[in-house]
C-alpha cells in the first residue's frame, strides 16, 4: 500500500524552513550580481528572500565561463555515452529533492504543490533521462561516393546556448531546452523569468553533483530587456532558444541580426482552439476536459484551450457542464495539497486580466460564471475560473492570449464553421477536435493550422513527440530527437584517398 506522501505532508510548515538561493550561478558556483532583488510569492505577497539580480556584465561573465566550458572543458569532448550518464543522474538527483523543488516552484509563481510535484517534477526528471538515454543514439552518415573517395557526415555540438525560458512552467520548460543541448555537448546559460527565479538556480546546483563540469550549466536571475537582451546579443552566444510571447520573440530575432546571426528558436504564444462536434464519443468528458484545458495552471500556458468552439446543438449541454464543474477549480491555497488552482503568477498580470475582462464584456461578452477577485483576504491575486459567452470573432477575449483562466465561447452550426472559426486567429501552437467519426477527425485535424492536434483529448503526448508551433507561434521544436537538430551543427567531410 502506498501513502499520499503530498496529501501528508505540512507544506506551509516546511515553507517557513525553506532557504531560498542567495547568487546566480555561473562557472559552478553561486556569485553575487550587480544588485539584489526581493522575490515575492503570489501565495500571499510575502517576501521570500532577497536573490541576486543580473545586469549585462553578468551576462558577459556567464557567456564568458560557457565559452570557456566550451572551448577548453571536457563537456563536448566526453563520448555521447558518458555524458548521457551524467544527465541520468542529474535526473535522480532532482528527484531525490522533488520536494524542495516543489515547493520553491510553488512559492514563486504559485503553482498548486500538488501539480509541482507530481506533474512539473516529473516532467523535469523525464526529459533529464530521455536525453541521457538518447546521447548516444544519434549517428552520422556515409554517403555513397566513387572508389578513392569517402563523405562523412558528422553532427557537432553547435556551442554556446542561451535559453530564455517563462515562468509558468520554469522546470518543465527549462528542461525542454537544457536536456538536449547538453546531451548534444553543449554549453548553457539559461535565463530565469522575472516572476520563477528561484527554482532552476537549485537545479543548475543539483546538476554540478550529478557531473556537470563548472561552466556547463549557468543560470542567471534578471531583468529580460537587460539580460535577455544582452544574451541576444552577444556574439560569443551561437543557439539562442526562447519560449515566451511573440512581442518578445521578435526582439530576439532582430538581436540576432543585429549581432552575430546566432540561430534563434522560437516557441510563442496561442488562442488555441478547442472543438467539440456534436457527435463527441462523450459530451460530459469533453466538457470536463475543456475545462481542465483552461483552468489548469491557472489557464497559465500557451496551449491553454481557450477558446471553445463548439456546435450550436449541443453547446448548452457543454457550457452548462463547464460552469458547473468550474466550482471544482476555485482558488485556494497553492501549499494545500487539495488545491487544483491558485492564484496568476502576480498582481499586475491579474490587474490585466480584469482590465481585458471588463474590456471585452463591454463589446458584447457575457459572464457566465465567475469573472471576479477572490480570496483577497490572502494577500494574493487570485481569480475566479470564467465563462465568457456570447462573443464577437474580433473581441479582444476571442483575439489576445490572455494567459488567465478566462473561457471564450464561440457557437457554430457545422464543420466546416467550425475549422473556419477555429483557424480564425494568428497563432498556430495547438487545436483540438472531438468526434466519434474517423473521417471527420483526418479531414478536421488536417486542416487545422497547428503544431499539435489532440482528438478526443486534450494536452496529451510524451518526450517522443516534437512540440512546437507555425504562424505567431513560432517555428523552434522542443522535446523529441528533433529537439538535437536545433544544437548541432552539420559537418561534410570529404576525404580523397585515391
Amino acid at each position: 500500500m502506498t501513502t499520499d506522501h503530498v496529501g501528508t505532508t505540512d507544506w506551509a510548515a516546511r515553507a517557513a524552513e525553506l532557504s531560498v538561493p542567495g547568487g546566480v550561478f555561473v562557472g559552478g558556483e553561486f556569485r553575487e550580481a550587480a544588485s539584489a532583488r526581493s522575490i515575492v510569492t503570489p501565495r500571499d505577497g510575502s517576501t521570500l528572500g532577497d536573490l541576486a539580480w543580473a545586469d549585462a556584465a553578468d551576462a558577459d561573465r556567464a557567456v564568458a565561463e560557457a565559452r570557456r566550458a566550451f572551448d577548453h572543458g571536457p563537456w563536448p569532448r566526453l563520448h555521447p555515452r558518458e555524458r548521457g550518464e551524467i544527465l541520468q543522474a542529474f535526473a535522480a538527483l532532482v528527484d531525490r529533492h522533488r520536494d524542495e523543488l516543489a515547493l520553491l516552484i510553488s512559492l514563486e509563481m504559485g503553482k498548486p504543490i500538488r501539480i509541482a510535484h507530481e506533474i512539473e517534477l516529473r516532467a523535469l526528471v523525464r526529459t533529464l533521462r530521455y536525453y541521457g538515454e538518447l546521447a548516444d543514439k544519434e549517428h552520422g552518415e556515409i554517403t555513397p561516393t566513387t572508389d578513392g573517395d569517402l563523405s562523412l557526415v558528422t553532427r557537432e555540438p553547435a556551442g554556446v546556448v542561451a535559453a530564455v525560458v517563462p515562468w509558468n512552467f520554469p522546470l518543465t520548460l527549462a528542461g525542454w531546452k537544457i536536456g538536449p543541448a547538453l546531451a548534444a555537448g553543449c554549453t548553457v546559460v539559461l535565463k530565469t523569468a522575472e516572476q520563477s527565479p528561484l527554482s532552476m538556480q537549485r537545479v543548475a546546483e543539483l546538476g554540478l553533483e550529478a557531473g556537470l563540469p563548472p561552466g556547463v550549466l549557468n543560470v542567471l536571475s534578471g531583468d529580460g530587456v537587460v539580460v535577455g537582451r544582452a544574451l541576444g546579443e552577444h556574439h560569443d552566444v551561437d543557439i539562442l532558444t526562447f519560449t515566451g510571447s511573440t512581442a518578445v520573440g521578435r526582439h530576439f530575432l532582430r538581436y540576432s541580426a543585429d549581432s552575430n546571426l546566432k540561430r534563434v528558436y522560437l516557441e510563442l504564444g496561442g488562442k488555441s482552439p478547442n472543438i467539440i462536434l456534436p457527435d463527441a464519443p462523450d459530451l460530459d468528458a469533453a466538457a470536463d476536459t475543456a475545462a481542465w484545458a483552461i483552468f489548469f495552471n491557472s489557464g497559465e500556458m500557451c496551449t491553454a484551450g481557450s477558446r471553445l468552439v463548439v456546435h450550436r446543438d449541443v453547446a448548452e449541454q457543454v457550457v452548462s457542464r463547464i460552469v458547473e464543474t468550474s466550482a471544482q477549480w476555485a482558488p485556494g491555497d497553492p501549499l494545500d495539497p487539495a488545491t487544483k488552482m491558485g492564484p496568476v503568477v502576480d498582481e499586475r498580470s491579474l490587474e490585466r486580466i480584469l482590465g481585458q475582462l471588463d474590456e471585452g464584456v463591454a463589446a458584447g461578452g457575457q459572464v457566465r460564471v465567475g469573472g471576479r477577485r477572490t480570496r483577497s483576504e490572502s494577500g494574493g491575486p487570485y481569480l475566479e475560473p470564467t465563462v465568457v459567452t456570447g462573443l464577437a470573432p474580433d473581441n479582444l477575449l476571442v483575439r489576445e492570449e490572455l494567459f488567465a483562466p478566462v473561457l471564450s465561447v464561440l457557437e457554430v452550426g457545422d464543420e466546416d464553421e467550425a475549422v473556419r472559426v477555429a483557424g480564425d486567429t494568428p497563432y498556430g501552437l495547438a487545436a483540438a477536435v472531438w468526434t466519434s467519426d474517423l473521417g471527420t477527425a483526418h479531414r478536421v485535424s488536417r486542416k487545422l493550422k497547428a503544431g499539435t492536434v489532440w482528438v478526443n483529448c486534450y494536452e496529451e503526448g510524451d518526450l517522443s513527440v516534437p512540440f512546437g508551433g507555425v504562424k505567431l507561434s513560432g517555428f523552434g521544436r522542443d522535446k523529441s530527437r528533433h529537439a538535437l537538430d536545433e544544437y548541432t551543427d552539420l559537418k561534410t567531410t570529404w576525404i580523397h584517398y585515391g
